[in-house]
C-alpha cells in the first residue's frame, strides 16, 4: 500500500529544512507522538519531502531537522513515482519477517555506510496526515526505509545496530572529520 501526500502540485515552495548531524541529542531520543492534525502539520510534511529530496536522501524522520516528534516521510522512487510517496505518523512495526542484510547511509551521518542487518518484511500501523490510521507492508529498499525512519523516531541510528568494533570505528571517522572541521 502506499500513500500520496499531495497532488503533485507543489514546486518546492515550502522551507528547506537544515538535517542535523549525529551527535545532536535530538536523534537520541524517542519523538512525541502527533496529536494535531492540521494545515501546519500537511505544510511541515511537505517541507519535509522537500528537505529531503534537497538532500538527496529517500527517507527523512523529523527529529533530523530537529523536530520531535514521530513523523517520517520515505520516496524509494525519489521523486520519479508520486504514488510512492509515504507518510507515516506515530508509526510502530507491528510485525516482522525474514532478514535482509545492506548497506545504509543516513543523512544525519553523512559519507558514513555500513552493511545493517534488518527485517526483510514489515508490516508498520501509523496515521496519515489526516490522522486516518493506515496498515502499510513493506519488503526490501521499502522495508529497509521504514525501518530505518522509524528507529529515528526511537532515538535509534542506524550506527547503532553495528557491532561494537564497527561503531567505534565510524565513530573514531567522525571524530577525526568534526576535528578537521569537516562535520
Amino acid at each position: 500500500m502506499s500513500q500520496s501526500v499531495s497532488k503533485s502540485t507543489s514546486q518546492a515552495t515550502g522551507k528547506i529544512h537544515e538535517i542535523v548531524k549525529w551527535p545532536d541529542p535530538v536523534l537520541a531520543k524517542r519523538g512525541e507522538d502527533v496529536t494535531v492534525f492540521d494545515a501546519k502539520l500537511k505544510k511541515l510534511v511537505e517541507e519535509m519531502f522537500e528537505s529531503m529530496y534537497a538532500a538527496q536522501g529517500i527517507g527523512l524522520a523529523a527529529p533530523q531537522i530537529n523536530i520531535s516528534q514521530r513523523i517520517t516521510v520515505i520516496d524509494c522512487s525519489f521523486k520519479k513515482n508520486p504514488d510512492e510517496k509515504v507518510v507515516l505518523i506515530n508509526p510502530e512495526i507491528i510485525e516482522r519477517k525474514g532478514k535482509q542484510v545492506e548497506e545504509e547511509g543516513c543523512l544525519s551521518l553523512p559519507e558514513i555506510r555500513e552493511k545493517v542487518s534488518r527485517a526483510a518484511w514489515v508490516k508498520v500501523r501509523a496515521q496519515d496526515v489526516n490522522g486516518n490510521p493506515i496498515e502499510m507492508e513493506g519488503e526490501e529498499l521499502l522495508g529497509r526505509a521504514m525501518q530505518h525512519e522509524i528507529d529515528h523516531l526511537d532515538g535509534v541510528l542506524f550506527i547503532d545496530r553495528l557491532s561494537r568494533l564497527k561503531r567505534d570505528f565510524v565513530v573514531r571517522k567522525i571524530k577525526k572529520l568534526q576535528k578537521n572541521g569537516e562535520w
